[in-house]
């Protein structure tokens, strides 16, 4: 039998869970690796909200149940959910030292988009962390951002197959620091996701 160092820990089998922590890493998660030994998950959210944080962590124990899945707050009203694998590139379709999801131009993966019940899983986990929900003159409305034009596709025809009439644009923001971003913005309305 190998060490627990040189095997590879099982992840769930569970294939909405894997749809789901795909959309929330590429919603609020970066990998990195910084032990040059294992890949590290970060999740970034913000402290108000203890009851996502709760469903990440667990959605993260339950991926990789024999790992431990570590909450640190940070300085700026936020909390860091980390889990170190070195599955997660394979099953996010990213590297941790490829430089920044929009450099890597991140997407969902193609299995996610042709299934009508995983992308209902992914799109909770983007819109739970890179969107909203609100109510706009009495409809509730949905909305999300990124900066990858081909993950805004991406949403945009994962909602449309779920019979919402979604609206694509683009909004221009202040440059920060000389660079300028100009994320893609998704908004539906209609009722509430499933």
């Amino acid at each position: 039998m190998l060490p627990v160092s040189l095997r590879a820990l099982p992840l769930h089998p569970d294939s909405e869970l894997h749809a789901y922590v795909i959309g929330v890493a590429i919603g609020d998660g970066n990998l990195s690796n910084p032990n040059g030994r294992a890949v590290r998950l970060r999740i970034t959210c913000d402290s108000r909200y203890p009851v996502l944080i709760a469903k990440i962590r667990s959605a993260l124990e339950r991926l990789l149940p024999r790992n431990k899945v570590g909450v640190v707050a940070c300085r700026r009203k936020c909390v860091n959910v980390s889990v170190y694998s070195n599955q997660l590139e394979a099953l996010l379709g990213w590297k941790a030292l490829g430089g920044s999801k929009q450099r890597q131009n991140v997407l969902v993966p193609e299995w996610i988009c042709r299934d009508r019940a995983l992308s209902i899983h992914c799109l909770r986990g983007l819109i739970e962390t890179d969107g909203c929900i609100y109510l706009d003159r009495g409809y509730q409305m949905v909305s999300f951002s990124t900066v990858i034009p081909g993950l805004a596709q991406q949403v945009d025809e994962m909602v449309r197959s779920l019979g919402f009439r979604p609206r694509l644009y683009r909004i221009r923001q202040m440059p920060r620091k000389g660079i300028v971003q100009v994320p893609s913005t998704i908004e539906s309305r209609g009722p509430r996701f499933p």
